[in-house]
Order: C-alpha cells, then structure tokens, then sequence
C-alpha cells in the first residue's frame, strides 16, 4: 500500500502490480488500519491500483491456499478479518472514491463496491466471483450494500452467476457512478475528491454516517434521525461561517 496526500485528498495505491494488487494478510491488516485512523487533515479520499488492474482479490498463494489448513474457528477468524476492512471504509469519516483502473474481482469488487463513488475507465470491470469457486456469493457484506447500489435483480446476478461486469455494464446498472478515459481517471476521481475536501467536513461526515445508519430503519426513524443531524449541524461553526460567506457575497 502507497499513500500520498495533499490538500486534504489522500490518495492510496495498491501496489502490487506483478500480482494484480491481489491482497495478503498484511495488506488486509494495513488497510483496516489506515481507515480506522487516517491522518489529520485527510477529508476525502480516493483508492486505486497501482498497474493494470484494481484488485485481483485475495493472493491465490498468500492467502487462498493456506485456508485448506485451518479449522472451522481459523476459518472464521480470517472471514471475520476479511469483514473488519469493510467496517473500517463505511464508518471512515471521509468519503472514499474508488479508480477502478481495470479488474476489481473478489474482494477488490467489495472494496470498490464498500467505497462511496466509483469512477473507472473503460477498462475497469468487477467481478464478484465468489460462486465460480464454490463460496457463498454474499461476501463481505455483499448481499447488504449490493442490493442497495444496483437493486435487488441485479444484485442477484452479479453474486449468483459471478460473471465479469465491463465498464458501461457497471455504469448502466449504477454500481460504476461515470466512465471516464484512461488517462484522465486518477485526474478525474481527485478532483472529485478535491470537491468534497472542499467542503464542510462534519457535514460530510454525517451525511455518509446518515447514508449508513439510515439503510435499514423506516422513514419515520430516518426523518427524526435527520432532523437531530442538521440540528447538529447546525450548531456547528461551518454552518455560521458557510452563512457569513454568503452574506459577504451579497454585499
């Protein structure tokens, strides 16, 4: 994992290229914890892969063939580490862009699919390929946020037939949010990603907090828990100076 930061957007690679940033142990681990704390300062950031692909999923080496060795309470140790990395991007305050810069397969389609907006090139595709090898197509919270991203049908059948979803495919469908060239994608998720920097940063934060909380209550539950986030908002000192700047702009 690479990390560069600057005017509030962190940008971070995965970056291992010679193995299509396939994950390790150790890059689990470095992920959970840059989310749980990313640096002061950090308002938005965006998430790519170094090389020709996004995330080949978990290293067929490092970490797949090592499971036929563990037991039942092993095996779920290393599911419950997989999950923790999705916990740490939805409660991470900044929003995160993913730049699907080519193939997002396994857990590189649920980091793509855990991050806030998705840009990609035409290049980029995802494949939740969970099925192909005789796992449970709900992995790490896929059959929560999915379905939440695309709908229920196509939900289903990106997790149930586990096939390659190009580019436009993502686009048309809502799980790719625009399809931009190549050579302008990491140029074009950062300066997304400057926009929301840009921004009131506690008022971010609630609104993806409120985004998250509010998935899976009724409206009325939803209506009340907004009503007492923009009050907080409002006492916030963003909102007075957000107005102050207005009313300099009138005079």
């Amino acid at each position: 994992m690479r990390v560069e930061t600057d005017s509030g957007v962190a940008t971070l690679w995965l970056s291992r290229p010679d193995r299509l940033n396939a994950l390790t142990f150790e890059e689990y681990a470095a992920l959970v914890a840059w989310f749980r704390a990313p640096p002061a300062g950090v308002r938005a950031v965006v998430l790519t892969g170094e090389g020709r692909a996004f995330c080949s999923g978990g290293d067929v080496e490092d970490i797949i063939g090592q499971l036929f060795s563990r037991d039942m309470e092993g095996l779920l140790a290393f599911t419950r580490m997989t999950v923790d990395l999705v916990r740490a991007m939805r409660s991470c305050r900044a929003p995160i862009i993913a730049a699907v810069n080519g193939v997002a397969a396994g857990a590189g389609a649920i980091i793509a699919m855990a991050s806030d907006l998705r840009v990609a090139s035409p290049r980029g595709r995802v494949a939740f390929l969970f099925n192909k090898v005789g796992l449970c197509g709900a992995d790490m919270g896929a059959a929560h946020l999915l379905p939440r991203i695309v709908g229920l049908g196509r939900a289903s059948e990106m997790l149930l037939l586990g096939d390659t979803v190009d580019a436009e495919s993502a686009l048309r469908a809502g799980l790719f949010n625009r399809v931009v060239p190549e050579d302008t994608l990491l140029d074009e998720a950062r300066a997304m990603a400057a926009r929301i920097a840009a921004g009131p940063a506690f008022a971010n934060g609630m609104t993806k907090e409120a985004l998250n909380r509010e998935l899976d209550v009724s409206l009325d539950t939803a209506l009340e828990m907004e009503a007492q986030a923009q009050a907080i908002c409002m006492a916030h000192p963003d909102f007075r100076a957000a107005y102050e700047a207005w009313k300099a702009k009138k005079v």
